[in-house]
């Protein structure tokens, strides 16, 4: 027998009348099937735009349960990772000395690519710890980093502690303002950690209170420092090149080299032409730049430490642009425009005869300004 469906049971030797009987049942079963098929269609929809409205109201339930949850709650950062990167003078003049025994200068600043790692790890408990890579830098209240987070912790009232992890790339006491910039670096995470809203001439005031530099460092980039560099112009980005940084194995006192220095024993040529140099990175002249780069705190540094001297004199034989001493000192960078002639000079330094003097030694390139919040 044939089993086509439950209304197709008809024996092989039917005729007549039951061919008329089967063709009923089957076109009769065929709009039913159809209209099952719309039926079930329709269901199917409609439980599918129910199951979308169900699902959409809870969604949006959610949400504005979580807004709610939100409201009033303190938004906080549990971690922080920062760069602080150092700096370098392109040019630095001293003035004249003020009455509150502060020296009025007129600098001009570059951020470089060398950086120092900064973490900061939110903490149930209060109070401010340090940990630093290198054995010998305090921990305590001793270290800018420590200072910056105090500083905003006590203005603001924040109850949570702050853990501080240091790792520092950046010379130390060279004259790059690596302390400055690790503070400014501090300064600004605890701004965003803890939501605290202050700008970046506000992050600058306070910055002021632990260091000249610091202000500058919050900036970064090319700028023009001034009084004793709170005030600050920045400038187009020096055009971009390779910069040699060598510090020889000598530390130096920043205020020892200013209570060194005696203004009225300068002669014109101690002082470089800062205008000249401005108007030089303003016009993207490289080599003119380089070529006008000076530091009156040379006169001072250079002659209590020979060595000094002979690393410019290395890097200029080398084919660099332009090459100073980068702040009280040691340090001294060679900006080099053929990138060639930049690792060749580095090799020397890091392995040939200048190595002697030599202690530490980067080849590295100018970085320009970022928002505070891309530290």
């Amino acid at each position: 027998m044939e089993y086509h469906s439950p209304f197709a049971y008809v024996p092989y030797h039917s005729t007549g009348r039951f061919d008329c009987q089967r063709h009923i049942l089957l076109k009769l079963y065929g709009n039913f099937q159809k209209s099952l098929a719309l039926f079930y269609k329709k269901i199917f929809v409609d439980m599918r735009k129910a199951l979308a409205f169900l699902c959409a109201q809870y969604i949006i339930y959610n949400i504005q349960e979580t807004i709610v949850a939100m409201e009033g709650t303190e938004t906080m950062i549990k971690h922080l990772s920062l760069k602080a990167y150092g700096k370098v003078n392109l040019g630095l003049d001293v003035l004249r000395r003020r009455e509150d025994g502060y020296h009025e200068v007129r600098m001009v600043m570059q951020t470089v690519g060398l950086f120092d790692r900064v973490e900061l790890l939110c903490r149930d408990n209060p109070g401010v710890t340090v940990e630093t890579n290198l054995y010998y830098l305090p921990t305590n209240e001793n270290n800018l980093v420590y200072k910056a987070a105090a500083l905003l912790m006590n203005e603001f009232g924040v109850e949570h502690g702050l853990h501080i992890q240091l790792k520092k790339f950046i010379p130390v006491a060279a004259g790059m303002a690596g302390g400055s910039s690790d503070a400014a670096a501090v300064l600004v995470g605890v701004n965003k950690m803890f939501g605290l809203g202050l700008s970046m001439e506000q992050l600058q005031e306070r910055g002021l209170r632990i260091g000249a530099d610091v202000p500058y460092c919050v900036l970064r980039g090319t700028a023009l420092s001034e009084g004793v560099g709170e005030i600050l112009t920045p400038l187009p980005a020096m055009p971009q090149c390779r910069v040699l940084i060598a510090k020889p194995g000598i530390n130096v006192s920043t205020r020892s080299v200013y209570e060194n220095l005696h203004m009225e024993e300068l002669t014109e040529k101690d002082h470089p032409d800062i205008d000249g140099l401005v108007e030089a990175i303003r016009q993207g002249d490289l080599c003119r730049a380089a070529s006008l780069m000076g530091n009156t705190l040379e006169r001072v540094t250079i002659p209590a430490h020979p060595e000094i001297a002979a690393i410019k004199r290395m890097m200029l034989e080398t084919g660099a642009a332009g090459a100073i001493m980068s702040g009280s000192g040691p340090t001294v960078f060679g900006l080099y425009t053929n990138p060639k002639s930049a690792s060749t000079a580095y090799e020397r330094l890091r392995y040939g005869d200048g190595s002697r003097i030599v202690r530490q030694v980067y080849l590295t390139n100018f970085f320009n300004r970022r928002e505070p919040e891309e530290f």
